[in-house]
Formats: structure tokens, sequence, C-alpha cells
């Protein structure tokens, strides 16, 4: 008889210091979709569902499609919006009868209006539906604010191992393997956190060079080999989280009778964490920088690509700050494609002109303006459409995107890409859907701070990562912490990384 296997997401890297708070209609604009209707969503997809999706027909489960629930990083989940997506999971766990396991794509640092630790409440909850003997896995993104409880209720946490994160199908894979040996007896799966007393460490996740992160994966995948240790995770964790959980940690999942090298393994990971804390591969540098590499590029082929990265959108940056801009205006450069800024009345007003007109625009700066007005000046509709398209990768291919009603709008040599529908800057076909190749161009300007390196470093001829004193700074003394646990470093003197340390 075929095993049955729940399946769902819930996803959102929640910036608690965001104003805009996250409600259905952000789900929607994303992907919300109940029970069944995600497998044609996301067949041949290369994302976690797509990997479950591919593992239910590899190991013949019958499966139980509860849904999928995703939305761009934005402020805490309202309440109606936290117990929406709960329920339709928990529910569907509840009217299943019978579950031989559940398999869960989470993110790991969603925060709702009524939870710090919405992946744990929610882990906890299906727990108490299916009973303490059926395996739960959950995938998790490289930046969860890992929990104690999320590592109770599961009997693994399996994270991305990539940052732009291009291994989301493959780490789904990973969890429905351990799964089917749960389900036949070769194992018996059992979940350790350990957090130590970092707000930041393990270089933010980079590993798209060299450094802290690619050793950490690598002494990971050497631990994955011994027996009785199934997976090590190591989450870096996301920063602009006012919580007490926010920080680096890491997962074990292991045999029980592995359970004192386990621990030993993720103190070993946790020491090197703590050791090379102050490694940073980061790069931010000032608007001025970026606009003399443009000057300094006229007429070189490929593009510099200029990553807005404190208005990056997948850290719940407003996408709508205006300095980077602004800069470039004043500065009169040309051939310029810019991708994005959100502003839905300029796509309407731009609608209502049509293609060709020239129209007085009053651009971006709306959701905070101490983070940079509206760029004030004339700008010419040069296309509209309804700004959806399917990414080509390497991360997420061949999920649907939508940024809404959309405009492109040319300011002097500026082509800029206006939405309805918040989002980073992953794809080129942010640019290509929309009648702009960036390959052409001279400038290529993205709202993200490491993820367009996946599809944009391969045509870039130089990038430059500017801070614009958007949300996502990286400056942690601008952030206001009340709920963190302390002392931490670096905000605390601490000397001892176990000094204060959450272990499971």
């Amino acid at each position: 008889m075929a095993y049955r296997v729940l399946i769902a997401q819930f996803m959102h890297e929640t910036n608690t210091f965001s104003r805009l708070p996250t409600t259905l209609e952000d789900y929607r604009k994303r992907w919300l979709i109940e029970g069944e209707a995600m497998v044609p969503r996301f067949t041949g997809t290369r994302n976690e569902v797509g990997g479950y999706i591919d593992s239910v027909k590899k190991y013949g489960w019958e499966p139980v499609w509860a849904g999928a629930a995703n939305a761009t990083p934005s402020g805490k989940l309202t309440k109606e919006t936290w117990e929406h997506i709960r329920d339709m999971i928990v529910d569907a766990a509840k009217k299943a009868g019978k579950l031989d396991a559940i398999c869960l794509s989470l993110h790991g640092a969603a925060v709702t209006e009524t939870e710090d630790d919405a992946e744990g409440a929610l882990l906890e909850a299906l727990r108490g539906v299916v009973g303490p003997g059926i395996p739960i896995v959950a995938t998790l993104d490289l930046h969860a604010n890992a929990t104690l409880k999320m590592a109770r209720h599961a009997n693994a946490l399996v994270s991305y191992r990539t940052y732009p994160h291009i291994d989301g199908y493959e780490r789904a894979v990973q969890a429905a393997a351990l799964v089917q040996d749960a389900l036949e007896g070769r194992k018996q799966p059992h979940c350790l956190l350990v957090q130590p007393a970092m707000l930041e460490g393990a270089d933010h996740g980079r590993t798209t060079q060299p450094g802290l992160m690619r050793d950490l994966l690598a002494k990971a995948d050497a631990f994955e080999t011994e027996a009785g240790i199934n997976v090590v995770s190591v989450q870096a964790g996301f920063t602009w989280a006012d919580i007490p959980y926010t920080g680096p940690s890491v997962a074990v999942s292991y045999e029980p009778a592995a359970e004192a090298r386990a621990k030993a393994v993720a103190a070993a990971m946790l020491d090197e964490i703590w050791k090379r804390r102050d490694e940073s591969s980061s790069d931010y540098r000032p608007i001025s920088d970026a606009i003399a590499a443009a000057k300094a590029g006229v007429g070189k082929e490929g593009p510099l690509v200029v990553a807005d990265g404190t208005d990056n959108p997948g850290g719940g940056g407003y996408n709508d700050t205006t300095p980077v801009l602004q800069a470039l205006i004043d500065a009169g450069v040309e051939n310029v494609a810019f991708g994005t800024i959100f502003d839905p009345g300029t796509v309407q007003q731009a609608i209502k002109a049509g293609v060709g007109s020239v129209i007085d625009v009053v651009l971006g700066g709306h959701t905070d303006a101490s983070m940079g007005g509206p760029v004030k000046a004339k700008a010419i509709v040069k296309m509209l459409s309804d700004g959806s398209f399917k990414n080509d990768g390497p991360m997420n291919a061949g999920v649907e995107t939508s940024m809404g009603p959309t405009a492109v709008l040319r300011i002097g040599g500026i082509d800029v890409v206006t939405i309805s529908n918040r989002i980073q800057t992953i794809d080129l076909q942010v640019f290509l859907s929309q009648g702009i190749d960036p390959r052409t161009k001279s400038v290529v300007v993205v709202k993200s701070v490491q993820h367009f390196r996946a599809a944009y470093a391969p045509i870039a001829r130089e990038i430059v990562l500017v801070d614009s004193g958007g949300i996502c700074s990286p400056d942690i003394t601008r952030l206001k912490f009340t709920k963190l646990r302390r002392p931490i470093w670096p905000l605390d003197g601490v000397n001892d990384p176990y000094a204060g340390a959450a272990r499971a």
C-alpha cells in the first residue's frame, strides 16, 4: 500500500522593521494556492515544491496536497493572514485521516502579529495532529532564524546550501529521500539545534566565492558521510528581525545511536562560525562609486551591474527608494536599465496616458521619504504589460512571477521598469519580458543584494553593491532591538559563543 504523505509550503522572510504589514493579498500577488492546484503550478519547476512533486512520483507516495503560500518579504504577517495559511495546512492534515509522513517547504524566518516563531508553531500544530511517531521533515531557507521548537517537532531541517538559492529542488529531494528511508524502517531521524549568542555570522551565507560559508558546507558534507549523521544544516540567519531567535544556527538530523556524535558535530560547526565571526565578503560602497564606474565604463563591453542592496525586496526592502535613480539622472548616465521601482500609482498614470505619451511623474519614494523622496521628471511611456513571466533561472527556473501591471518609463537615458507588485530582481526576464535586453545596456540596476548574481554575474563586466540608505542596511546599529536575546555578539561584549546559547 502506498504511503500517504502530506506536502505543503509556507514561506515568508519577515523584516520586523518594515512598516508594511504582510496580508493575504500580498500572498496572492506571488502565490496562495490551496490543495491539489499546487501541482500543475509547480510541476517541472526547480524549486522545493517541484522537488517534492518529483519525489512523490519516484516513491509512489499517495500525496495529500495541502497548499502552497509564498509572499515577497515585508513586515509581520497579519493575524488573519497567518491563521488562514496555518489552518489551510493543519486542516488538510486533520481531514487526511491516516498520514505516514509530512514534507514541508518552509522559510524559517516568518514572524506574525501573534507568533515570533511561526514555523515552529506550524510544526507544533502538525505534530499535534499526527503524533510523535510520524516523520516530519522541512526544507528551510539558508537565512532561517531556526528555533528549538522547529527542531523539537521536526525529524530533520534541510537548509539550502547556496546563496543565491539555486538548490531548493535538490534540498526537497534530499528531504524526501530521508522520509522514504524512515518510512521503510532504514532510519529513525531525530533533530537537534544549536544557536550561539550571535546576531550575525557565517558571512550571511554567501557562497559565490571561496570563504567561510563554503568551508562550513564542506565540513557539513564530510560529517554527513558518517554513520548515523543524516543532515547537517547551517542557517546563517536573517538579521532584520526583532525576535529572540535571530541569528545563525546549526541543525543536525541524526540516528538515535549517534546522538553524542551529533552534538559534537553541531559544536564543531558552531566553533568554526564563532572563530571566524569577523570574516565578511560583503563590499557595500557609496552611490558615488557606482556613478564613477558607470562613467568610466562608457563604450566597454557588457553592463556594469549596480545592486541597490539596502532596498532589496528580498529582505523586506520597500522597492521604491530613489537615491540611485536620482544620482544616475543627475549624472546624465545613458543606456541604463533600472529594475525595478514599485509605484502602482505611476503605472496607472502611464496606462491611462498610453504608450508613446510623455507624462510628468512623481516616481517612487512614497513609503518612507527618509530613504529618498520621489523622482520628479518627464518620462516617455515605452511599454505597458501585465508584468507576468516565467523565470529562466538559475534561481527558481520555470516558476511564474508577476510584477503586476507594469510600465517601462524612459527618463533621459534610463529605462525604468515600474511595477505594481514588489519583487526582487533575480532573473533576466525582469527586463527581457519588458522588451529590454540587459546585455546590451551600459548600466543595469537591480534591487537585490545577492540573488541577482546567479543570472546577472555571467553578463556583467563589473558589479558594484551600493548602500543607498534603505531598510536593509548592513549597519545593524541602525536597528532598534527590543526582543533579541542578550547578551549577543556583536552588539554586546560576548567572549563565549555558548553564553546564552540555545541547544536542543
